[in-house]
């Protein structure tokens, strides 16, 4: 059998995600773009075909799992799968924090990943050489003031990484956990605070140079692109302006 290389990228629509897949379609990967948004993720499918890549656009709500399992019958084997999707929700303490965040930032960050990553485990395994990638956050490695509920979120999806190479040890699949720093896309901040411009800006106010989608991507496909024995179990990536989830240098 061929190897496959079918490459499914969550949370394609835009940022890390729409990123990830044009760096894996440049490497030669069929990338299946997945997200919720069809007219973004259908835009961004033309764009990687008519540079000469190959993607197709499936509109898909990761947090729905009677439709993950449907998306799963496609494919006979994949190659990659890129647990990108997830997201932040308000920036409250934990004495006055939304549950309804909570729940909707665990429910996307970690049984999103879940969902997706047991549904097309098989298909992984049968392809001889597969790939899992979990996009984490450095978030899911230390705390900070106002965090905890997207702190927790990708706890549990570090955690999820973790545990998965463990149990699967001996199977062809590999087990890649990317974290990011502070990353500048055009929504992440803006979705954090509820559209507020004004306060999504002044997360990078001043800080020279934070990573943007790109940078993120360019590890991911870095990682994923290593000979097949090589597995980076954890790669955390951050601008040369932070130092901890809690200092950052800001110019003044």
């Amino acid at each position: 059998m061929a190897p496959s290389r079918i490459a499914v990228v969550t949370g394609a629509s835009s940022g890390i995600g729409a990123a990830t897949a044009r760096r894996l379609a440049s490497e030669g990967y069929r990338v299946v773009l997945t997200a919720r948004r069809k007219p973004r993720i259908e835009a961004l499918a033309e764009e990687i075909v008519a540079t000469g890549g190959k993607a197709t656009a499936y509109a898909l709500d990761v947090t729905d799992r009677a439709a993950v399992d449907e998306f799963a019958t496609a494919f006979k084997t994949i190659a990659v799968l890129v647990n990108n999707a997830g997201g932040a929700l308000g920036l409250d303490p934990v004495a006055t924090g939304d549950p309804a965040d909570w729940r909707q930032m665990y429910e996307t960050n970690v049984l999103g990943t879940l969902n997706l990553t047991q549904a097309l485990l098989p298909q992984l395994i049968a392809s001889g050489d597969g790939t899992v990638v979990v996009v984490s956050s450095t978030a899911g490695h230390g705390t900070y003031e106002g965090g905890a509920g997207y702190v927790a979120a990708k706890h549990g999806a570090h955690v999820l990484a973790e545990t998965l190479r463990l149990e699967i040890l001996g199977e062809p699949v590999r087990v890649i956990e990317v974290a990011p720093g502070l990353v500048r896309t055009e929504e992440f901040a803006l979705t954090r605070f509820g559209g507020d411009e004004e306060r999504a800006a002044k997360v990078y106010e001043g800080v020279p140079d934070p990573l943007t989608a790109d940078d993120v991507a360019d590890t991911i496909g870095w990682a994923v692109t290593r000979p097949s024995h090589v597995n980076i179990d954890l790669l955390v990536v951050r601008p040369r302006s932070q130092a901890s989830n809690t200092k950052l240098y800001r110019e003044s």
